[in-house]
């Protein structure tokens, strides 16, 4: 039996479009491999640890190679324990609405609690950063109020899918597969389309998820 983390960012709920695809996605998921578990975190009504005081001076510690105070250490478990939910999965999904060109708040928070080193990368002089969450696939539903996607002038300042796809290959994810929900905006019927056209390619990628 596998685990599958889903990772949900916007706090649209029923009006979210890149919720709508991912449940699709679940739906499908669930029909395939009905003895799996999936886990939803809601990024939304997470509380995560804040990146400062004992938690900001835990992780330059462990850069300097040092060791952690009592104060450092109890902080730090804060930031492993999110870590340790996020990396006890064996697949993922994430629905990631563009919010100014880039992520919603709440997922770079998200991002800045677990991308710690020795937890989801590690760093040597000889061999540079490596990522340690490796062997996972992972599917991330990007929607977007525009089509960011149609020429290099809109893909140029597209820093949600640009920026997602760095931070994961960063941490060690090889198997990324991205749904591109867009133009969001657009008029009804084509927003439509739109969704639905995501909604097949989730079904897709399931079939060998």
């Amino acid at each position: 039996m596998a685990k599958l983390l889903y990772l949900e960012s916007s706090p649209r709920k029923d009006r979210s479009a890149s919720i709508a695809v991912a449940k699709e996605f679940l739906a499908k998921y669930q029909e395939a491999h009905p003895a799996d578990e999936v886990d939803t975190w809601d990024l939304w009504s997470t509380s995560l640890p804040e990146f400062d005081g004992d938690v900001l001076n835990a992780k330059y510690q462990i850069l300097h190679g040092q060791e952690h105070t009592p104060e450092q250490a109890a902080a730090w478990k804060a930031v492993t324990d999110v870590f340790e939910r996020f990396n006890s999965a064996d697949k993922y999904v994430m629905s990631v609405p563009m919010w100014n060109f880039a992520i919603p708040y709440k997922l770079k928070h998200f991002i800045d609690v677990i991308a710690q080193p020795g937890l989801a990368f590690s760093f040597s002089p000889e061999t540079g950063y490596s990522g340690l969450v490796t062997g996972k696939p992972i599917t991330v539903i990007y929607a977007r109020g525009g089509d960011y996607s149609s020429s290099e002038q809109m893909q140029a300042i597209d820093y949600q899918k640009a920026y997602l796809e760095f931070l994961l290959g960063f941490i060690g994810f090889t198997d990324i597969k991205n749904i591109l929900v867009e133009p969001t905006l657009a008029a009804p019927e084509v927003a439509g389309q739109a969704k639905d056209s995501a909604k097949q390619q989730a079904a897709q990628i399931v079939a060998s998820f």
